[in-house]
């Protein structure tokens, strides 16, 4: 390992520059271009890394330090840099020796000759572990932050702006699906019946329970992965179907009043049996249909309130 003389290049200098180089947390090396050897690295390689500072001697034992996952993009990039003669940065996972990692940003500066060749690389090594760490988990949190932001607080199923988020992708894959028209989408909007009697006879807090327990049965009706429900909004809640024709939506709505009314949940002023029963719309749609996702859902909303014009406890299908 050469002298910190190659980096200061003066022997008057070396003593004050190899006291600065080696106060600091910072690694400094220095590389020459033709040999690809080390000229210096710094001394706090070791207690950092665990591998002696004498071995660290060309670039294939820098190379060979570094995470596998990250190596040849790492690599590739640097040396397409140097070549370049840009200075750059890069951020990877170098192996400790005792087979574990920690996350470096090496700052490069290039240093070319007068008729500008690359003559050697010089830069820095930051342990920047703590801070990825923390990026980490500010990403986890962000992600359930995002799946809360699409999540019913009180039924724990997805929400309006979820089922919206949804619809306009579907929408969009099946206008991309097989023939002229696309491949269908259905939609199902379901309201309680007789709700706000139920809340003004057994209070809000039971109010929310029934609500719960609808979202848990609605969820039980659907089959298929890509199925959705979302509470829509108060005492409605809507189901995607993609991919669905008329008469498997059908199915679903029909079995969605079977497993509420085998719920059996007492509704004392409802005229059905004096239990909870659903009113529902459905309809079932191409892209070429309608111009939009939401004047689609208008057409299954009008479904929706004829049949609770015509009795409630009923399906209805566009």
């Amino acid at each position: 390992m050469a002298d910190v003389k190659e980096l200061s290049g003066s022997d008057s200098d070396s003593v004050v520059y190899k006291t600065l180089l080696e106060s600091t947390r910072a690694i400094p090396w220095k590389i020459d271009w033709a040999t690809m050897k080390f000229a210096y690295i710094g001394p706090q390689i070791e207690p950092l890394l665990g591998w002696s500072q004498d071995s660290w001697l060309t670039v294939d034992d820098w190379a060979s330090r570094m995470h596998p996952e990250d190596r040849d993009y790492v690599v590739n990039f640097c040396v397409a840099q140097s070549k370049a003669g840009v200075d750059h940065e890069a951020d990877y996972r170098a192996l400790t020796k005792d087979n574990g990692y920690v996350w470096i940003r090496d700052v490069v500066h290039v240093v070319r000759k007068p008729d500008g060749e690359v003559e050697a690389l010089i830069g820095f090594m930051f342990d920047i572990t703590e801070r990825k760490k923390t990026e980490e988990k500010l990403l986890v949190l962000q992600k359930e932050l995002e799946a809360l932001s699409f999540k019913d607080g009180l039924t724990n199923i997805a929400n309006r702006r979820r089922f919206n988020a949804a619809i306009e992708l579907e929408w969009e894959s099946a206008r991309n699906g097989g023939g002229a028209s696309g491949t269908p989408v259905s939609v199902l909007m379901l309201d309680i019946d007789f709700f706000k009697q139920y809340n003004d006879l057994y209070g809000h807090v039971q109010g929310d329970d029934c609500l719960i327990a609808i979202a848990r049965t609605l969820s039980l009706a659907l089959e298929n992965p890509r199925d959705l429900v979302a509470r829509f909004g108060g005492e409605e809640f809507i189901i995607l179907l993609p991919g669905a024709d008329a008469h498997a939506a059908l199915k679903v709505a029909e079995r969605c009043q079977r497993l509420i009314q085998k719920q059996g949940i007492a509704h004392a002023q409802s005229p059905h049996e004096q239990r909870v029963t659903l009113s529902i719309g459905v309809g079932t749609a191409t892209p070429a249909d309608y111009a939009s996702p939401s004047d689609f859902i208008a057409a299954v909303d009008q479904q929706l309130y004829a049949a609770k014009r015509n009795g409630r406890n009923r399906i209805e299908t566009v």
